[in-house]
């Protein structure tokens, strides 16, 4: 059904149209993680329908962010998508000996994707703060 793909270079400016859509802030691309080394593209059919990025650290513990989809993607399975890519980048992690992934989201949707994936939520409310070095 679903296939997937390492990110490529050329897979950044589609990423940042989507981003914008979603209104979502950009991250700069010195930022993600160097291509093939870290961001997966779900497909079907051709079509790219939803990316995502996994960053390793020298711990055990690994963060998974900025999943962004193809906003004119609108098939019913596009929801699936979304959990697919989370769970590829979970399957890359623990190829890599990761133990435990963690993520950050404020939007609800993504939050039950990510539950549909097998995460668990916290019931206490955080607040992501970042400094700029």
């Amino acid at each position: 059904m679903f296939s997937f793909r390492l990110l490529e270079e050329n897979d950044y400016e589609k990423l940042v149209e989507w981003w914008k859509w979603f209104r979502f802030p950009v991250p700069a691309r010195k930022f993600l993680p160097e291509d093939g080394k870290g961001g997966v593209m779900i497909t079907k059919d051709g079509i790219d329908i939803v990316a995502g990025f996994v960053f390793f650290t020298n711990s055990k513990l690994c963060w998974i962010e900025f999943i962004v989809s193809n906003p004119e993607y609108k098939n019913k399975d596009r929801k699936q998508a979304i959990v697919e890519c989370i769970k590829k980048l979970c399957f890359i992690a623990k190829n890599k000996g990761y133990k435990a992934v963690f993520t950050s989201i404020k939007s609800e949707n993504l939050i039950e994707s990510y539950k549909k994936a097998g995460f668990n939520a916290s019931p206490h409310k955080t607040t992501e703060l970042t400094f700029i070095l």
